[in-house]
């Protein structure tokens, strides 16, 4: 492969597709329709963080917002986080994802679906899918479901799961969603906080070619949540059976009986902008997980946004994202129907039978917009796939790469071995904001391992130990403006203590992510990992994905992970984790290339002062890396309370990690 370098060009859009591009669209409609005339996408950016309400109103006209009433206030003057948004209108999310139904013929498709369940790629129609939206909805009203209820799902990515979402919604009532591979105190760690009325849920699910019966933790999960009086039942997993419940259970089949509701019958709920739409939790690995609300005003425009100009999604999209109903993620794959386009859904193990299993799913499907982990590239990389060369991806034009940073090795291995001429884009955001903070856009070129620019309305900087804007230098990430899809409230939260304690204890009245960032003076940056990883070398900041990335060129080396810990003499401990690809075992000479590359490529202070083998790499159930835990481990901590192994794709990795501290520890 050919040397890639931080920085180096790899992409820059032709002409064409800047003309085509829905931010062009968009600067065209602001000059004639606002008298607002912009040059890039940096002025852009600048008139969306300068003028926040002018912004925001703009997004609200030109994707036509549905609602009733009239704006009283695009942003009320309370500061963050009590501001609130759009008031005096209200509005309806799973109107919006609906809204194309009849924008064409209904009989095109809307949702293209597999599972390891389900081998047989299928397809469901625009019409298919709100007619069984306002079934379902309506038999929830006809339950008694109110707008506010909570409506929770055990249920995986699969189009029952979004129907279920959609007719929530649809209603006003307040959704969340739980992942089946969730063990149950995971999930009851999460639903027993928001009280649901009613829950969704599969009896089972298969995974790498295995079945997995969840009957068992489903009764334990229902056992815990006594505000449930319904269990709505999809037999997913035949065979399975059914779970033990004091409540009513409904097949799910059984809420489809009778006739159809046609569209003039029906009216969603629109409702004001502090109204809860969905409830997304935190990763848990301290407590419990923080439950975080978000509206229906902010998502929508946030997603029509993001979709439009940061991952240049059209009428004629076709998203897939692999993600599962435990990440924000799986709330986003809505972005492509909010856009006239279509979605694929999957739900399986991504590289069963092998890494070629989602390639050929795209070329199958026609997907335009891919977003997928590095980790996940890394994988297909180390096999030695090629997918350009082995599958047609000629309607591929954007891949998403999110979850962790992406070297510049990955990003130069996709423009040779996926398709030259991509649109590659590594972008940063949180399940906070269920959205993208630092993003990109194709009128931009993009560089090896940097993020192109902040997300338009996003007003992000890197902070210095002097709460300082710096740039060149890595400092802390943060907002310093409101944005639509912040959290309205933590649930359960009256008084905003925890919310305020989580994200404005050390700047108050600016919003601290927890990232460590370095700007360069284009607006690109390098995101270099979690503030509390953040390696701490005699008393100077280096990042892990820097360490990660030499690791990532070496083809001995499987995964790694590092930490640094502050020893109690003042000292300091920067252990390297290593596993090693198939086959091989550290030795001396192992372990003397690496520091050589990690001195020559990075720094002395890169240099960790002891190289491990271990048997896996702990990641969480999205693929990142369990540095915070791991630290925390190593600093005394008990397993069992730095991290739910219910959220470990890998617990018995932990488990080797806990049995090393504490010899460590004497």
């Amino acid at each position: 492969m050919t040397t890639i370098t931080e920085g180096q060009e790899l992409w820059r859009a032709t002409q064409v597709r800047k003309d085509r591009a829905e931010t062009t669209r968009f600067l065209d409609w602001l000059a004639t329709e606002k008298g607002k005339n912009f040059s890039d996408y940096h002025g852009l950016w600048r008139w969306s963080v300068e003028d926040v309400p002018g912004f925001w109103r703009a997004i609200w006209e030109f994707f036509d917002i549905l609602h009733d009433g009239e704006i009283d206030a695009v942003l009320t003057a309370d500061p963050m986080p009590r501001q609130r948004w759009f008031t005096g209108t209200a509005i309806n999310y799973a109107e919006h994802v609906l809204r194309h139904e009849m924008a064409g013929d209904p009989a095109r498709t809307m949702i293209e679906h597999m599972a390891e369940a389900r081998p047989e790629l299928a397809h469901l129609s625009w019409a298919e899918i709100a007619g069984a939206v306002r079934k379902l909805a309506t038999r929830l009203r006809d339950m008694g479901l109110e707008p506010g209820d909570r409506v929770v799902a055990y249920m995986p990515n699969i189009p029952e799961t979004f129907i279920a979402m959609l007719a929530t919604t649809a209603i006003g009532a307040t959704w969340s969603s739980a992942a089946p591979e969730f063990g149950a105190q995971t999930v009851i760690d999460r639903f027993s906080q928001i009280e649901p009325k009613l829950v969704f849920a599969v009896n089972g699910y298969r995974y790498g070619g295995k079945d997995f019966n969840r009957t068992g933790e489903l009764g334990h999960i229902l056992g815990h949540l006594p505000t449930a009086d319904r269990l709505v039942l999809l037999d997913y997993l035949p065979g399975a059976g059914a779970p033990a419940f004091a409540g009513e259970t409904l097949a799910w089949e059984d809420l489809f009986t009778g006739p159809d509701v046609a569209r003039g019958d029906f009216v969603y709920t629109r409702v004001p902008s502090d109204h809860p739409l969905w409830i997304l939790f935190s990763s848990g690995t301290t407590g419990l997980p923080k439950p975080i609300v978000q509206g229906h005003h902010g998502i929508v425009v946030e997603h029509l946004k993001s979709a439009a100009f940061h991952l240049d999604m059209h009428a004629d999209a076709v998203q897939f994202c692999y993600s599962t109903t435990g990440w924000m993620v799986w709330n986003t794959l809505m972005m492509g129907p909010m856009m006239n386009g279509r979605v694929v859904l999957y739900d399986g193990h991504p590289t069963y039978p092998d890494a070629r299993a989602l390639w050929q799913l795209m070329a199958e499907t026609g997907v335009t917009t891919f977003g997928v982990s590095p980790t996940f590239m890394s994988m297909v990389r180390s096999n030695g796939i090629r997918p350009g060369e082995e599958f047609d991806l000629s309607a591929l034009e954007t891949i998403l790469l999110t979850g962790s940073p992406a070297t510049p090795e990955i990003l130069g291995w996709i423009h040779e071995a996926v398709k030259s001429d991509i649109y590659a884009t590594s972008q940063s955001g949180g399940t906070e904001f269920c959205s993208g903070l630092l993003a990109g856009s194709c009128l931009l070129p993009a560089n090896a391992g940097e993020i192109q620019a902040p997300a338009l309305g996003t007003d992000a900087v890197a902070f210095d130990e002097s709460a300082q804007p710096v740039v060149g230098e890595v400092g802390e990430l943060v907002i310093r403006q409101p944005m639509p899809s912040m959290p309205l409230f933590f649930w359960g939260d009256a008084d905003f203590s925890r919310y305020i304690d989580s994200y404005f204890d050390t700047y108050p009245g600016i919003w601290r992510h927890g990232d460590r960032v370095r700007f360069n003076e284009a607006g690109g940056s390098y995101v270099l990992g979690r503030s509390d990883a953040t390696l701490n070398r005699f008393g100077v900041r280096i990042g892990s994905a820097e360490i990660y990335r030499t690791m990532e060129a070496m083809p001995e080396i499987a995964d790694s992970l590092i930490v640094c810990i502050e020893e109690a003499d003042g000292g300091y401990y920067m252990p390297l984790f290593v596993q090693m690809a198939p086959g091989l075992r550290l030795t001396e000479e192992i372990e003397t290339e690496i520091v050589r590359r990690l001195r020559t490529e990075r720094s002395p202070r890169h240099v960790p002062d002891v190289i491990v083998e271990v048997p896996e790499i702990p990641t969480t159930l999205t693929g990142k890396k369990m540095e915070v835990p791991v630290r925390r481990m190593l600093l005394g901590e008990d397993a069992d309370r730095v991290a739910s192994k219910d959220a470990t794709r890998n617990p018995a990795a932990l488990d080797w990690f806990a049995v090393f501290a504490k010899k460590r520890l004497g």
